[in-house]
């Protein structure tokens, strides 16, 4: 569905997947609407500015509208990336592709940078069901990825929004391992 993307958060060592849920409307105000739920209101005025300037996303005359499912509070930058995706997903009614997860912090140059536990969250959303992760590049190793899970590398966000909607990317595969 357009506007939703799934992240994994680190509660200290414990993973919890959170889906992060975005709605972007026309408005006729002069001055948009950006209202929260469960995510950072300047994480969000952030990722926002972002997506305009360097994602190519046209928000400044949009209401945006962005929510947590389930009452979670998301407040780790590692969830900026699934935001980002969801706005984007949003405003131009495209979906991303099925049983994707992503994680990676937005710079303020559009760029995508490494979280921390980044193992550990992919083996969480493995064991979820996910199939495909858009994360940062060069910030996990081969080994490192858990059999049956899409590893999609995004340098930035534009590119992040690309490999989301299942446009061509440099991905680390490990198939399912039969033997298992």
């Amino acid at each position: 569905m357009p506007g939703t993307c799934v992240t994994v958060t680190l509660e200290g060592r414990r993973p919890l997947a959170a889906e992060i849920q975005a709605l972007v409307a026309p408005t006729m105000l002069s001055n948009p609407r950006r209202t929260t739920s469960g995510v950072d209101s300047s994480r969000l005025a952030m990722v926002l500015a972002v997506l305009q300037r360097r994602g190519g996303v046209l928000l400044a005359d949009k209401d945006v509208y962005a929510s947590t499912v389930g009452g979670a509070r998301v407040v780790e930058p590692a969830a900026d990336l699934a935001l980002a995706l969801a706005i984007a997903g949003s405003a131009d009614d495209v979906a991303a592709t099925s049983h994707l997860v992503a994680f990676g912090e937005v710079g303020l140059a559009g760029e995508v940078r490494g979280v921390l536990g980044l193992p550990r969250r992919l083996a969480e959303a493995r064991r979820l069901g996910f199939t495909t992760a858009v994360v940062p590049a060069d910030a996990v190793a081969p080994r490192d990825v858990p059999d049956g899970l899409t590893v999609l590398e995004a340098r930035d966000v534009r590119q992040a929004v690309r490999l989301a909607r299942g446009q061509a990317g440099r991905d680390i595969t490990r198939p399912i391992d039969p033997s298992r």
